[in-house]
């Protein structure tokens, strides 16, 4: 048995012959009194300690003030205390209450200020690593992608241990550094934080808990670690049972959440009787009253409804709708299937996928698809089912209310105050790895015009069908995004190049103002067309191929393919230079952006950026500013649908047609003044005014 740390007091002393007699008094007992040491100096706190059994190794801190004795009141205090407890290797802080323990409290260190109140059992019954190093057989429930968990685990450490098994090396470096994480976990001792408060719970076993956490009603947790903060604090609430599993700071696991072999990231919510096994949940996801199983969710997966399950899949910045379902089990070789719904994708009510399927970014999935259909490099687009077949309509979600709605709430609701964050996670709606999508959505949909004639009426792509007004849409709105895009990152690096004035009350620029007056004083005494040129000149090469979204963090493949060397190398051997190289991804990411739409701009707008002139950039700024506007005014007209006669539908009930549009108004507002329709106008109006102004300065 280890020995007790003596993190909380450094002096104890030995508890003199009258404080032995007043325990005694007061129904305490021990077989050797001279095991329990305490931190008081002349004053005795014998008065505090009644009905105590102690056993092997104790430390006793000073006890003093009152600490609320029932949850949630202050009705009903006592004073800092021990109370109807049998303790065993225990070390306890100052001021801590600990009173009606069913069983007892074995092996652990608490912490001061701490409350552990009407609780049957608290033990640490073996060496444990408190829930470090469980595999988590995550996307294939038969195994083969499973993910180490422990406390360090970020969601881009777990995506290249799970998809990037065809690096065998990689995958075995992973687990060297995740198995000696969880050697240094290792410990037959238990923790308990400052501040936490522990009541009315069940059995806790092996569970180490980060300070401030709160435990209220909790009925099992066994073998884990609660990564509470100051700041950050973890709540684990009423009927919650919990098995093998590591709980980041931020987490609220409440109300007879079920989970078993998981991780749960920064700021996570699981609750009403949600269920979760050998599964991954990485920052501000939000599970209620349904189920997961094997499932990788990034960064903002959500998921509300009772009938909805989640299987197998890879999911980030998704909203389930309700009776969403997958199928990762054909009834032959077992559930060995997996899917992938990139970043923003979401699905509607009672809508089904069969996998293996993979869901282009942004996309929109209704309706049952049993057709294995892979739409990857069309995002932004609608899968709609009909008659068993899958429809798509490729770039109609770049028009959609909803889609902007997400990409502006995404960010407000980022609930994580920790400090240190385990993942980095990018907002940009439109992006390296999104726009490289559209570019190869526009080539696949004119081949088909090319190969299947252009007045065919169907065209077929990996098992989805498209219409021919839809495949020219599509085309026309992926045009049209990418314009928007290229455009906004040139204007960006004009201004931050130094070629033009800063107009930062038009648009927010990535840029420090030392920064843009160091790039000023490069410019000086050059003519405004080769001002230009410098100022959209590549700061590197970083960033010219392929990029990733490696579950929230956008990144060339470069990068990450040097990252992964490092680790098959062993250059990197630990969770923290893991999580530092992903970090300075991150912050290089407009730098890097660039340099991978430099060649694009020149391919798009059939330019040669190194000899471009002001008059020619003022062409491509014209052009951008009526692809915003163009996409704003689509917007506008869809949000105008929500405010149609059909949504009225229901309102003004027993009334007339004027009271109907009466209380509709009443409940939902008129279109002129909503918020959000105005946030767009007021866009249209400020992309107008960046427009001219951008203008101007070049001419």
């Amino acid at each position: 048995m280890s020995k007790i740390l003596q993190s909380y007091k450094k002096n104890y002393r030995n508890l003199t012959k009258e404080e032995i007699i007043c325990l005694e008094k007061n129904s305490c007992c021990c077989s050797d009194w001279s095991n329990v040491k305490v931190a008081w100096g002349k004053e005795s706190y014998t008065d505090y300690i009644r009905g105590v059994f102690f056993s092997g190794k104790i430390y006793i801190g000073v006890l003093k003030g009152e600490k609320e004795s029932v949850a949630n009141s202050n009705e009903f205090n006592l004073h800092c205390g021990l109370y109807n407890a049998t303790l065993h290797n225990v070390s306890i802080g100052d001021n801590c209450l600990i009173r009606n323990i069913g069983d007892h409290i074995a092996n652990y260190n608490i912490g001061e200020n701490s409350s552990v109140i009407n609780v049957d059992s608290l033990a640490v019954d073996s060496l444990t690593t408190f829930g470090n190093g469980v595999n988590v057989s995550v996307l294939n429930e038969t195994g083969g992608r499973e993910v180490i968990i422990t406390n360090l685990l970020s969601a881009h450490t777990a995506y290249i241990m799970a998809l990037y098994r065809h690096h065998p090396l990689l995958h075995k470096k992973l687990c060297e550094i995740a198995n000696k994480y969880a050697d240094e976990c290792k410990s037959d001792i238990g923790e308990i934080g400052a501040n936490v408060d522990i009541k009315n719970c069940g059995t806790i076993v092996n569970v180490k808990i980060g300070e401030y956490a709160k435990l209220v009603g909790v009925r099992n947790l066994y073998n884990g670690s609660i990564n509470s903060k100051k700041g950050a604090e973890v709540f684990i609430g009423n009927g919650v049972i919990m098995r093998d599993f590591i709980l980041s700071s931020g987490a609220v696991i409440d109300t007879n959440a079920i989970v078993n072999r998981c991780f749960i990231g920064q700021s996570c919510h699981l609750g009403n009787g949600y269920s979760a096994i050998d599964s991954l949940f990485f920052a501000n996801c939000h599970g209620e009253n349904g189920e997961a199983c094997s499932i990788f969710a990034g960064p903002y997966t959500v998921t509300h409804h009772k009938s909805t399950l989640l299987i197998a899949g890879m999911f980030s910045f998704m909203n389930a709708g309700s009776g969403s379902n997958q199928s990762n089990h054909m009834y032959k070789l077992g559930p060995i299937h997996q899917g992938i719904l990139e970043r923003g994708a979401k699905t509607t009510s009672d809508s089904y996928i069969l996998w293996p399927s993979k869901v282009g970014a942004f996309s929109l999935v209704m309706g049952r698809h049993v057709t294995h259909s892979d739409t990857s490099i069309f995002p932004f687009s609608y899968l709609i089912e009909q008659n068993n077949t899958t429809f798509l309509s490729p770039g109609v979600n770049l028009r959609s209310v909803g889609t902007i709605r997400d990409a502006q709430k995404w960010p407000k609701r980022d609930s994580r105050s920790d400090t240190e964050l385990l993942d980095m996670i990018n907002y940009n709606m439109l992006n390296p790895f999104v726009i490289q999508k559209m570019f190869k959505g526009i080539q696949a949909l004119n081949n088909l015009l090319y190969s299947s004639g252009e007045l065919s009426d169907i065209y077929s792509y990996h098992s989805a069908k498209i219409t021919n007004r839809a495949l020219r849409k599509g085309i026309q709105l992926y045009e049209t995004g990418i314009t928007k895009y290229l455009g906004n990152l040139i204007i960006s690096r004009l201004q931050v190049g130094g070629a033009i004035k800063p107009l930062s009350k038009f648009a927010k620029v990535y840029s420090t103002a030392k920064q843009m007056e160091l790039a000023k004083q490069k410019l000086k005494g050059k003519t405004l067309d080769q001002k230009i040129r410098i100022a959209l000149r590549k700061v590197n090469k970083i960033g010219e191929g392929d990029w990733a979204d490696v579950s929230g963090l956008y990144a060339p493949r470069e990068v990450v393919d040097k990252i992964i060397e490092k680790i098959e190398k062993g250059v990197i051997t630990k969770y923290e230079q893991i999580n530092k190289e992903f970090k300075m991804v991150h912050e290089s990411y407009y730098d890097m952006e660039w340099s991978w739409a430099y060649n694009k701009v020149e391919e798009f707008f059939k330019i040669d950026l190194s000899s471009i002139t002001s008059e020619r950039m003022i062409e491509i700024i014209k052009k951008w500013e009526i692809a915003v506007v163009e996409l704003d005014k689509m917007v506008y007209e869809d949000a105008k649908k929500e405010f149609s006669l059909a949504s009225m539908t229901g309102f003004g009930t027993d009334g007339s047609k004027s009271d109907k549009k009466k209380d509709f108004e009443v409940v939902r507002g008129d279109f002129e003044s909503n918020t959000f329709v105005n946030a767009v106008l007021e866009h249209i109006k400020k992309k107008k005014a960046l427009a001219n102004a951008v203008i101007n300065e070049l001419k």
